[in-house]
C-alpha cells in the first residue's frame, strides 16, 4: 500500500534535468543531494544584496527618526574636530580668547564689588548722642575737664591752656579707663588731644575714640613690650622694625641720624603712636607742658597724632575723610579696618 504521506510531499528528483546553466562543461549533469537547492535556483529564490528590494506592502508606514539619531553624526563630527590638523592650530587661540573674555567679565563685575567693600564698612551702629554720625565711636562727653569729679554737667567754653593738661582729665578718664580697659594715662592723653583739636582745628571733628583705636593697634596703648608710666612715659622706648623694604615694609632711609630710632641706616616707627622720625619732626607736640616734645610719651604722641590726622583741612565727621586720614597714617586696608573696629568698639562701650 502506498504511503499516504508520500502523496502529500512533492517528489524530489535524485538528479536535475540537464541544463546548460548548471553544467560543469563535461556534458554530465551534476548530482544534487535530496533536499538541496541548486545554485541557479538559489539565485532565483534569493536575489543578491544589490537587487531591488521587494515592494513595501500596502499600508506600510515608516517609523519617525528619533532626534538623537539625527544628532549622532553631528556629535561625532564635533568630537572628532579637535583631532584634525587645522583644529590643533586653531584650538589654542580659541582657548586664549575664552580666557580673555572671562577676565573682562570678571573685571566688569567682580572688581567693582570688591573695591566697594571699604565704603560698606562705614555702615555703623548708631553712635552715642555725644558722638558724630558716620565715624567710629563717641565723642568726648560734655564735661569740664578742670571740674571736680562729681561735676558732669558743665561743658568747656574755651580751649586748653597751661592750666589744662592731660592729668587734669582724671575725673573724666578714670571711669572710662576701668570700663574699656585703657590705661588711665592713655585715656587722659586721648581726651586731651580731642580738646586741643576742638580749639585749634574745630572743623576737624576729631574724637578720642579714633586716637584710642590707633593707640590700641599700634602699641596696645604704649604697653607692647613696655610699661606705661603715670606721667605718660613709655619705657623702654618702642621701636619698630627697620623700614628697609623687606617683606611688606616701606623703604625709608635714615632721616634723623639715628637720634630717635638708634639706626643711622634706616628709619623706624617709634613710640606708642609709632611715628616715623621725619613725620614727628613736622607734627611733634608738647602736650604735658614740660618743654619737650617726646615721641616716647603718650601725651605728646597722642596730640601729635591728632595734629597729623587733622592736616589738610580734613573733616573726620565725614566717612571718606576719616578713612583717608587713617590710610595716610598707614596705607594698609587691613590696618584701617582694625583701627575702625577698635574705635567703634570703644565708642559703643563708652555709652
Amino acid at each position: 500500500m502506498a504511503d499516504p504521506a508520500a502523496q502529500l510531499r512533492p517528489a524530489v528528483p535524485a538528479t536535475v534535468p540537464s541544463s546548460p546553466d548548471i553544467s560543469d562543461g563535461s556534458g554530465a549533469t551534476p548530482a544534487v543531494e535530496q533536499g538541496a537547492t541548486p545554485a541557479a535556483m538559489t539565485d532565483v529564490l534569493m536575489p543578491p544584496d544589490s537587487a531591488t528590494p521587494p515592494a513595501r506592502p500596502s499600508g506600510w508606514r515608516a517609523l519617525p527618526v528619533h532626534a538623537s539619531q539625527r544628532l549622532r553624526p553631528i556629535l561625532r563630527s564635533v568630537a572628532a574636530w579637535p583631532r584634525r590638523p587645522y583644529a590643533r592650530a586653531v584650538l589654542p587661540g580659541l582657548l586664549i580668547f575664552i580666557l580673555v573674555a572671562a577676565s573682562i567679565l570678571a573685571g566688569a563685575y567682580v572688581v567693582p564689588a570688591l573695591t566697594s567693600k571699604p565704603q560698606r564698612t562705614f555702615t555703623l551702629l548708631d553712635p552715642p548722642a555725644a558722638g558724630v554720625p558716620g565715624v567710629p565711636g563717641a565723642g568726648l562727653p560734655a564735661t569740664n575737664p578742670s571740674a571736680d569729679a562729681g561735676d558732669t554737667t558743665a561743658a568747656p567754653t574755651r580751649g586748653p591752656d597751661a592750666a589744662t593738661r592731660p592729668s587734669n582729665l582724671a575725673a573724666w578718664a578714670r571711669p572710662l579707663s576701668a570700663k574699656l580697659g585703657i590705661p588711665l594715662p592713655a585715656m587722659q592723653a586721648y581726651g586731651y588731644a580731642e580738646l586741643v583739636t576742638a580749639a585749634t582745628s574745630p572743623n576737624c571733628q576729631l574724637r578720642w575714640t579714633t586716637l584710642a583705636g590707633i593707640g590700641k593697634v599700634e602699641s596696645a596703648h604704649g604697653q607692647h613690650q613696655a610699661i606705661l608710666a603715670a606721667d605718660g612715659a613709655v619705657l623702654p622706648p618702642i621701636i619698630g622694625a627697620p623700614l628697609d623694604g623687606q617683606g611688606d615694609r616701606m623703604k625709608i632711609a635714615d632721616t634723623d641720624g639715628g637720634k630717635l630710632d638708634l639706626d643711622r641706616t634706616w628709619d623706624h616707627a617709634v613710640g606708642p603712636m609709632q611715628f616715623i622720625p621725619s613725620t614727628w619732626a613736622r607734627y611733634g607736640a608738647d602736650a604735658d607742658g614740660n618743654g619737650v616734645a617726646d615721641i616716647n610719651n603718650i601725651n605728646d604722641a597722642a596730640l601729635a597724632a591728632a595734629n597729623y590726622l587733622c592736616a589738610g583741612n580734613r573733616n573726620l565727621s565725614v566717612a571718606g575723610d576719616w578713612w583717608a586720614a587713617i590710610m595716610s597714617y598707614n596705607a594698609v586696608q587691613a590696618y584701617v579696618r582694625d583701627v575702625f573696629d577698635a574705635a567703634n568698639d570703644y565708642g559703643v562701650r563708652s555709652r
